[in-house]
C-alpha cells in the first residue's frame, strides 16, 4: 500500500512538469517514483526536460531510464524540484536526509523557482520529532557533537553504514551525524542555530518558505498541501 501511496504522489507531481523545464531531481525511495514517471512521459508524449541529480544514487538510476541530464554549472536555474520527505508537518516544515543527500537536496531546491515534495501519508506528522541529519566535516564531526549536545542535542549518532566499515560518506566526502532534539517546537530557529556550528555543512531541516508544495499520497487521493499565499489545501 505505501508504494502505492508513493507511486500516486509521485504522478501528481511529475504532472507539474512541462516540456524543456530543467527539473530537480530528489533522492530516495519516494523520488524513484518520480523518475520513474517522468521516463514514462518523456516516452509517451516525447517530453523534452534536463534532469539535475541531487546524489550519485539519483543520477545512475536516471541515466539507466535514459532520461538527459546536466549539472547546476550548465542549469544553475532550475524550473522545478522535486524530491520526497522523511518527516513533514501541515505547516510544511520537513526534515531530509535519510538517504544521504541533504546538502545537495538543499542546494537543488533553492535554485529552484518551484520546489515540490513528495510523500506518503504515514510522513505527516504534527510535529517534526525525528532525527535530524547534520552533515558536517570530518575534520570537525566530534566538535560539531559537542556543540549540537550544548544546542539541546538529546543524542548524537555518527551515521554508519552496511557494506562498509566505519562512517557513511556523502557524496561530498563529510560524515552524517544523526540528532535527537525530540519534539522540535521551532524548526526555524533550530535550523538557524544549527548553521552557526562551525564544522556544519548543512542540516537536513527543510522549512516553509523553501516548500512550494507537498504532494501527499492518501487512501482518499493526492492531498495537495500549499502555504497560505497559494490558496490552501486541496484534494485532487
Amino acid at each position: 500500500m505505501k508504494e502505492k501511496l508513493k507511486r500516486m504522489a509521485a504522478e501528481s507531481a511529475a504532472e507539474l512538469v512541462q516540456d524543456g523545464d530543467v527539473v530537480g531531481l530528489g533522492t530516495g525511495s519516494t523520488a524513484r517514483h518520480v523518475l520513474m514517471v517522468l521516463q514514462e512521459r518523456v516516452k509517451r508524449e516525447k517530453l523534452r526536460i534536463t534532469g539535475i541529480p541531487t546524489s550519485s544514487d539519483t543520477r545512475i538510476l536516471a541515466a539507466k531510464l535514459g532520461l538527459e541530464l546536466g549539472t547546476l554549472e550548465e542549469h544553475p536555474e532550475l524550473d522545478i524540484a522535486i524530491d520526497g520527505a522523511d518527516q513533514l508537518t501541515e505547516r510544511l516544515e520537513l526534515i531530509k536526509g535519510g538517504g544521504g543527500a541533504l546538502f545537495r537536496e538543499k542546494v537543488v531546491a533553492c535554485c529552484a523557482k518551484r520546489f515540490v515534495v513528495v510523500a506518503d501519508e504515514s510522513k505527516l506528522c504534527e510535529r517534526l520529532s525525528m532525527p535530524v541529519p547534520v552533515e558536517v566535516l570530518p575534520f570537525a564531526w566530534k566538535p560539531v557533537e559537542l556543540a549540537l549536545r550544548r544546542a539541546g542535542a538529546l543524542e548524537v549518532r555518527l551515521r554508519t553504514g552496511s557494506g562498509k566499515a566505519g562512517p557513511v560518506l556523502t557524496d561530498n566526502g563529510n560524515y552524517i551525524l544523526d540528532v535527537d532534539f525530540g519534539r522540535i517546537e521551532q524548526p526555524e530557529r533550530l535550523e538557524a542555530e544549527i548553521a552557526k556550528i562551525v564544522g556544519v555543512v548543512e542540516c537536513g531541516i527543510f522549512c516553509p518558505a523553501l516548500v512550494s508544495e507537498v504532494h501527499l499520497g492518501t487512501r482518499d487521493g493526492v492531498r495537495v498541501l500549499r502555504r497560505p499565499a497559494g490558496g490552501g489545501n486541496r484534494k485532487i
